[in-house]
């Protein structure tokens, strides 16, 4: 038996139907060595880092059955993901076997499909250790950011704050967004809106010889005095130019452009597009059976498979005919920082599983997303579209304007989807000839600030930048909003208040952590450890060392920027000052005295306290102090308190003494009682917690059928049926039977 390790069980249940009898295949289902979640996990001996790795409770399952699994295998294949990061869990899973990494045939490949998987077990390879060095670099070098910086934001800032390398750098490019967006002072403007007859729109550009552009014309004044001007001119058609002009094919999806135009053309967020991407990557259905329908979705290469141009030319001949065919295959290349040119673009595994296809198959977001992808890849490979473009200018004695329109002379790649462009044909008109005014109104603008990013243009920007890689881009902008730093409303990026005090600490005191071309910079010293085995550790100490000591620094001098208001008033319960503090969930009023005293006060948007109703007295007394029991609220509704508390802490369900049992208790026949919980109400024993006995369904006195077993039915709603289960052993009794 051979043994095949992926990552997903989705992808490991793909690849097993493509494989005979004689394979296994296993998913580590993600990382399953990490850095310790309750410890720094790094060892620093001798100027050297040394990462303590281990495996977390929740994955010891998984291991032990890939160790009983290699046991048994004669080859064991690492498939993990095709980018730095699966080469690396592709190394923790060799060390979780106590195998040697160097020894276990490595095979990657970029589409599930059964033709990629058989290539790629002819073709293994050995585990790249340049690539894990450097996912073990990123990985140390965001521990030592986080687990150093966030304790000093949270003693200084706010409690629950987090910093990280690639998060801090994004979070300062919103934050100065919106810096531009308050410091905007509008600027007023006039158009004077005109057109010509037969309905022709023009655009004024000269006047009395002064060029007119976007700010020229600053108050109503200027505007009327030209209104009232060119009113009383007489035009003419001075020139006509006539141009043809190509839009050119776009190149095929990457993981930016992907999330970005997923964004704007289907409103996904970054997230959702990357979630579903992965589904049609591992593998959905297909007429012949499952399988991956899209290549690896975390890219940033616009390389395209030879054998992938090939079928897509011979569907753009056979479907749309020889017109819409280029002579040659189109290549595109990025020039941008990083890319990773060994991948391939994002594009559909089988070109004959057309979207028409695909609609049978896939889930309605799926098609969605799946179309977008199929649809880029075509038209990356089609002719460009060709216009027709005419500029008239229409000029007086004192004024000259311009009109512009385009018309669609071949469609091309545009046949896929349409186009957005609106034709503008304007008249046959002949130069000299006479042009009359239609209409002529002059319009008061004012300049507008910046917009806010979306999560789309936002990942545009961290590209441009080179900030971080295809696989941070969504984790990133989830972070971000997790931590409360930012809002997104109908769709814009917004800071909230603290994400500006963090802001600003961090420039001021680690400038480095917010500098966008530092970040970019490491990522580019990341890429050098992977493609040209860059010492891992020297990176690590150039940056470790000096970071410390301006931690210890950031600690004795950074003064306390906890976002604490007085409010004038003191502690009902103790005496000290009330202060309006910000938490995740809002701003709320606390005690200073805190932690001795927990007093606090829940507040509305204005700042004004909730008031909270008084709690209505019971007639009943509580059974173990003898104080009087009061109703409160709680998640499944009102029940009753002791007022004792904290002292004493009895609570009792309202209808514990209306709702009763004629049964009693199977395990120790006390009396049951219909009693309520966070998960919902049951019934349970009276003598609780020495009897733990719960059922959600009322006992009747009908004892079970099944021999050995002394417990009494409970009727329930099973399935839509109504029938009889036993409390004890569980056995199900149509309703009519019993």
């Amino acid at each position: 038996m051979n043994l095949i390790i992926v990552e997903s069980p989705a992808k490991a249940k793909t690849i097993k139907n493509f494989l005979g009898k004689e394979y296994e295949v296993i998913a580590s289902k993600g990382h399953i060595r990490d850095l310790p979640k309750s410890r720094f996990g790094i060892k620093v001996e001798d100027d050297n880092f040394i990462p303590e790795y281990s495996v977390a409770k929740e994955n010891a399952p998984t291991v032990k059955q890939i160790k009983a699994l290699a046991k048994g295998a004669s080859t064991i294949y690492i498939a993990t993901d095709e980018d730095r990061e699966g080469e690396a869990i592709g190394w923790h899973i060799a060390h979780a076997m106590k195998k040697d990494p160097e020894e276990l045939p490595r095979i990657v490949f970029h589409e599930i499909t059964k033709t990629a998987i058989q290539h790629a077990l002819d073709t293994p390879r050995k585990i790249d250790m340049n690539q894990v060095n450097a996912q073990q670099t990123r990985r140390l070098l965001d521990r030592i950011v986080g687990y150093k910086l966030s304790p000093l934001l949270a003693s200084k800032i706010q409690k629950g704050l987090s910093g990280g390398r690639v998060q801090s750098s994004t979070l300062k490019i919103v934050v100065d967004r919106e810096r531009e967006i308050k410091a905007f002072i509008p600027q007023e403007y006039w158009s004077i809106d005109t057109s010509f007859k037969p309905g022709i729109d023009a655009n004024l550009i000269l006047f009395d010889g002064t060029k007119i552009e976007k700010l020229t014309i600053k108050n109503e004044e200027e505007a009327q005095l030209i209104t009232k001007a060119v009113q009383g001119q007489d035009f003419s058609v001075d020139s006509i130019e006539t141009k043809q002009r190509k839009s050119s094919t776009p190149p095929p999806f990457m993981t930016s452009t992907l999330q970005q135009t997923a964004s704007s053309k289907l409103g996904f967020s970054p997230k959702k597009t990357m979630m579903i991407a992965q589904s049609l990557y591992e593998g959905v259905k297909t007429p012949n059976g499952t399988s991956g329908v899209i290549t690896y979705m975390r890219t940033d290469s616009l390389n395209l498979a030879k054998e992938a141009v090939e079928m897509g030319r011979e569907h753009i001949l056979n479907t749309y005919g020889e017109k819409y065919l280029p002579k040659k295959p189109k290549v595109y290349t990025k020039t941008a920082k990083g890319a990773q040119e060994a991948h391939e673009a994002i594009r559909p595994t089988m070109i004959d599983f057309t979207p028409e296809i695909a609609a049978k198959f896939l889930k309605p977001d799926e098609i969605k997303l799946y179309r977008l992808i199929y649809n880029r890849f075509l038209a990356s490979q089609m002719m460009d579209a060709l216009f027709e473009q005419q500029v008239i200018i229409f000029k007086s004695p004192r004024a000259s304007y311009k009109a512009t329109g385009r018309k669609l002379l071949f469609n091309g790649f545009y046949i896929l989807e349409g186009t957005d462009d609106k034709d503008k044909l304007l008249p046959t008109l002949i130069k000299g000839d006479a042009i009359a005014l239609e209409h002529i109104t002059p319009t008061q603008h004012f300049t507008e600030p910046p917009s806010r990013y979306s999560e789309a243009s936002l990942i545009k920007k961290l590209e441009s930048e080179g900030i971080g890689r295809p696989s941070t881009y969504a984790p990133t902008i989830s972070t971000l909003q997790a931590r409360n730093y930012i809002t997104i409303e109908k769709r814009q990026i917004i800071p909230t208040e603290v994400a500006f005090t963090v802001t600003e600490m961090l420039e001021k005191h680690f400038e480095e952590i917010v500098d966008a071309s530092f970040t970019a910079n490491m990522e580019e010293i990341l890429d050098e450890i992977a493609e040209k085995g860059k010492d891992w550790q020297q990176i690590l100490r150039d940056f470790y060392f000096p970071f410390i000591e301006k931690i210890d620094k950031g600690k004795k001098d950074i003064k306390s920027l906890k976002l604490a208001k007085p409010m004038g008033r003191n502690c009902p319960q103790c005496g000290e000052e009330l202060l309006m503090r910000s938490g995740r969930y809002g701003n709320f009023i606390a005690c200073s005295g805190f932690p001795k005293c927990k007093y606090i006060e829940q507040i509305d948007e204005d700042g004004n306290t909730i008031e909270r109703p008084a709690d209505e007295v019971s007639e009943e007394k509580c059974e173990k102090c003898g104080s009087n029991m009061v109703v409160k609220n709680g998640r499944n509704g009102k029940f009753l308190a002791c007022s004792g508390y904290p002292k004493c802490k009895n609570t009792k369900s309202l209808d514990a003494e209306e709702k009763t049992c004629d049964i009693p208790c199977p395990k120790c026949k006390g009396k049951l009682l219909w009693r309520t919980s966070r998960r919902g109400a049951f019934w349970g024993c009276e003598n609780y917690p020495k009897c733990d006995f719960i059922s959600k369904f009322e006992p009747t006195s009908i004892p079970c059928s099944q021999e050995g077993c002394d417990g009494f039915l409970a009727r329930r709603t099973y399935r839509n049926k109504e029938v009889y289960e036993c409390i004890t052993c569980k056995t199900r009794t149509p309703f009519e039977e019993a």
